[in-house]
């Protein structure tokens, strides 16, 4: 799964060239910034990979489950703002985090969902993407690696993929 995020990110990158700009904000590091900059001024940044050693174990451990190995994969090989994608079945959205904070978020809002899928007697799946539809979200079905397209609190409608690598290789930037 990380040759095809890679590549994928490859991409993102090619495409928008100079064009990726953020805001600079001293509260919200981040090693995707191109250069320090004066709060409120506008900054080039682009995804960088993370070397800092985020894993899911703890969340792992809170939850007494294992998670779907190309899911941490996932969230735990680029720092980056979310990369927009066009997939065969519309637009959506990888989410990602921006920095060490942002991955502590993402592990609770994790947590939560599961937590949510458990209360609700739901099979465990973990979100990755938000799509152009509301209340709709991607997901990989923690079981199979299957990735699933779900309303928040029900269970997945759909199977996209058969798994998150299939699933990034059919991506196009946006």
């Amino acid at each position: 799964m990380t040759n095809e995020l890679d590549q994928f990110v490859a991409r993102y990158i090619s495409m928008h060239e100079n064009a990726l700009i953020t805001t600079y904000d001293t509260n919200w590091p981040s090693a995707c910034y191109a250069e320090h900059k004066v709060d409120g001024e506008d900054v080039q940044w682009k995804p960088v990979r993370q070397n800092d050693g985020n894993t899911f174990t703890n969340v792992e451990a809170a939850l007494s489950l294992t998670l779907n190995k190309a899911y941490c994969d996932f969230f735990t090989r680029y720092y980056s703002h979310n990369l927009p994608a066009v997939a065969p079945r519309g637009n959506c959205e990888l989410l990602q985090a921006w920095n060490k904070d942002d991955f502590e978020r993402l592990q609770q809002n994790t947590i939560g969902h599961l937590m949510m899928k458990e209360r609700l007697k739901q099979e465990p799946t973990l979100f990755f993407a938000v799509t152009d539809e509301e209340d709709f979200i991607l997901s990989v079905l923690n079981r199979t690696g299957e990735v699933v397209l779900e309303q928040v609190g029900q269970p997945p409608k759909e199977v996209i993929a058969p798994d998150l690598s299939t699933f990034i290789t059919g991506l196009t930037p946006r």
